[in-house]
């Protein structure tokens, strides 16, 4: 059970908790209750108290004993029966419910509104009957006087069943072009029904004339509030004979006394989400409302937050059990929840236990902590010497313990344990120990890529730190524990090439080096391959060497430079090698290349010639553009020079020319052709 509060509000969620699911048998479920603590501490109120998928709509009847809801999938409904604490049936229906109504005291007489037009009537042993209305209907009411059925949905007109009769009424004609939701007062019966155009409409059903309409879209609207469009009408709630609630499309919850056109109170949810629920609380003069996501409780005076929820889930449905502090609300889950406030009422008959067990919360509220107080067991208290004070005002029962004051269990734990101080100092020793272990560089703080560039880093951080201390600065960032150098020692790309010849170049006492790092690696795998059990263990003999082979290093700088030199070009001698080899065996294959069409191919010289003219002067080229006949130089009377060019025609204007130059002769010789023909007509006809 989860406890919450808020304005000093406490509610109890009496569904919190994990469900088991159904397909397990009873003996996996006691066995997981035995196993698992949240199990075994969750309250199962009504037991299997969910749907398959999703629940749309709760109801309870009016003689309290039945609790129904819809969901899916498949579409269905479950009836719950609150004397048993367990499921009483469950039907599946052929399509899924908008919305249903009790018209009975028990569970034997309901009535459902189907996705597809349909109105279904059950009875106690199940289906009944089913007709069809002409539209598809979003709500209806159910007049008891006359015992018709009004339904509205997505059409103007109201349609009136009358199940007396057994036949459709003539409907009513509205003004609006769709309506969402209705509802018929319990005391003067007066029909009320709100439109898409965020209008409510008022009708008398003895007359069958409409006798009022309230603009709530215009006086939803206020300073504070926000909307994107017309707010239309999504809930509807009488209260009385004289107030009726409203919510709107938009998030806002409006008080009407019926007598004014104007709203008593306006209140905002802030989400901008249609208000799904209105119920009224009467002890307390409140209005519970609900959207998707909230569930809002607050004075019908003033408007005053009473308090407020938030389930896990988005809220479907809201129905406050009649006469008590319980809530239970359908979700878009398969879990519906039940929720019990104290502070509106007391619990039902059938779990009047919930009074006893909140009032026991209540009275020994949880305290998470203790600055002044111990936590101890039974078998603590027998250690110490003070099991006798069990029962007294020194110890307070908690859980499988006690509490006792501190001063008091440091007193006792000196008497029982004389040799305490012995204790705390083989701890000191104990931690002095392993701090000492933690300045010592481990393997495993080692990455696994670029393991000697972390231990040169790691080296160079300590000498610094010896620096730094000397001199008391502070220390610098590390580069192993920074974000941006941590893919460095982590991804296999970024592994440092020993052997590549610009590595061997730039460092040329990478081999010694390298082979000191090498000896430490080895020392520290060894280290961590033997337990450590001694207190103090030998740090290797690295260091000596180093300190006597870093003035060698020093001297033999130009040495180790010329042999890595060496080293280099024997490389390049015996890959020249190889490569010579592969070449004498691979055979070479001739390449074909296409050329585009439209060019020719002349040969590779005309492009070493173009080269070569490029890189002449002007003068140069001038002349021998001169020379072969392109160009033309010549003296002007100004005293001025002029130049002539003659474009080089390309390869497809010489084509093009020379299948001219034919076309103009095969013209000619038809011509010719065809006179000398004509020329022998007329000769023949002379003679004829």
């Amino acid at each position: 059970m989860q406890v919450s509060s808020l304005n000093e509000v406490k509610i109890y969620s009496l569904s919190a908790g994990r469900s088991l699911p159904e397909w397990l048998s009873d003996r996996k479920k006691r066995a997981l209750q035995k196993k698992d603590v949240d199990i075994r501490r969750r309250i199962e109120l009504i037991q299997d108290f969910e749907m398959p998928t999703v629940s749309t709509k709760i109801k309870v009847s009016r003689d309290g004993q039945y609790i129904m809801a819809v969901g899916t999938y498949k579409p269905r409904i479950r009836c719950f029966d609150t004397y048993q604490l367990s499921q009483k049936f469950e039907r599946c229906l052929d399509s899924e419910v908008v919305t249903f109504e009790i018209l009975s005291d028990d569970y034997s007489k309901i009535v459902f509104l189907q996705c597809d037009r349909f109105v279904e009537f059950h009875s106690q042993h199940g289906h009944y009957y089913r007709t069809r209305i002409p539209k598809f209907g979003r709500d209806f009411s159910y007049h008891y006087p006359s015992c018709d059925l009004y339904f509205v949905g997505a059409s103007s007109e109201v349609y009136r069943l009358n199940l007396e009769q057994g036949r459709f009424l003539n409907s009513l004609q509205t003004d609006a072009s769709e309506s969402n939701v209705c509802d018929i007062n319990p005391v003067h019966f007066l029909f009320a029904m709100g439109t898409a155009e965020g209008k409510v409409e008022c009708w008398d059903p003895r007359t069958r004339h409409r006798v009022g309409v309230l603009d709530c879209a215009l006086s939803s609207v206020t300073a504070d509030t926000e909307i994107d469009g017309l707010p239309s009408i999504s809930a509807l709630k009488f209260d009385g004979a004289l107030n009726m609630a409203v919510g709107t499309s938009t998030g806002q919850v409006l008080l009407y006394d019926l007598r004014s056109s104007n709203p008593l109170i306006v209140k905002d949810h802030h989400y901008g989400l249609p208000i799904k629920s209105i119920q009224f609380q009467r002890q307390l003069d409140l209005i519970i409302s609900a959207d998707s996501r909230i569930i809002k409780m607050w004075n019908k005076d003033t408007g005053k937050i009473f308090t407020s929820m938030e389930p896990e889930y988005d809220i479907n449905d809201l129905c406050l059990y009649p006469n008590s502090g319980m809530l239970m609300t359908a979700n878009e889950a398969p879990k519906m929840n039940i929720y019990y406030i104290p502070v509106l009422g007391p619990a039902p008959k059938w779990c009047s236990f919930l009074d006893n067990l909140t009032e026991e919360l209540e009275e020994n509220p949880e305290s998470t902590v203790y600055d002044d107080y111990k936590f101890v067991t039974r078998k603590d208290l027998e250690n110490l010497g003070l099991a006798h004070l069990i029962g007294s005002s020194l110890l307070r029962a908690y859980m499988h313990g006690f509490f006792m004051d501190i001063r008091l269990y440091h007193k006792a734990k000196m008497m029982a344990n004389p040799f305490a101080y012995e204790e705390y100092r083989r701890e000191k020793i104990r931690q002095k120990i392993e701090e000492t272990r933690a300045q010592r560089v481990q393997l495993k703080k080692l990455p696994k890529v670029n393991k000697e560039l972390a231990l040169k880093l790691i080296e160079e951080e300590g000498e610094e730190q010896q620096v730094t201390r000397k001199r008391k600065q502070k220390n610098l960032p590390s580069l192993l524990k920074d974000d941006r150098f941590k893919v460095m020692f982590e991804n296999p790309d970024f592994q440092v090439d020993e052997q590549s010849e610009e590595f061997r170049l730039l460092n040329p006492l990478v081999s010694k080096i390298s082979e000191k790092r090498k000896r430490k690696l080895k020392i520290l795998e060894e280290l961590e391959a033997q337990e450590q059990e001694e207190e103090e263990e030998p740090e290797g003999k690295a260091s000596d060497a180093e300190s006597s082979e870093s003035s060698d290093d020093e001297k033999g700088w130009v040495e180790e430079v010329r042999k890595q030199r060496k080293l280099l070009r024997q490389e390049e001698k015996v890959k020249r090698q190889e490569r010579f080899k592969e070449d004498q065996q691979t055979l070479l294959k001739p390449q074909f290349f296409e050329i585009k069409e439209g060019e020719e191919f002349r040969s590779f010289k005309d492009s070493a010639k173009k080269q070569k003219l490029m890189k002449k002067t002007l003068g140069d080229r001038l002349k021998l553009e001169e020379k072969l006949g392109t160009l033309n130089v010549s003296d002007t009377t100004v005293g001025s020079k002029q130049a002539t060019f003659k474009l080089k025609k390309s390869e497809q204007q010489k084509k093009q020319q020379e299948a001219e130059k034919q076309h103009r002769q095969e013209r000619k010789t038809l011509r010719r052709s065809a006179s000398h023909l004509k020329s022998k007509r007329g000769r023949g006809r002379l003679f004829h």
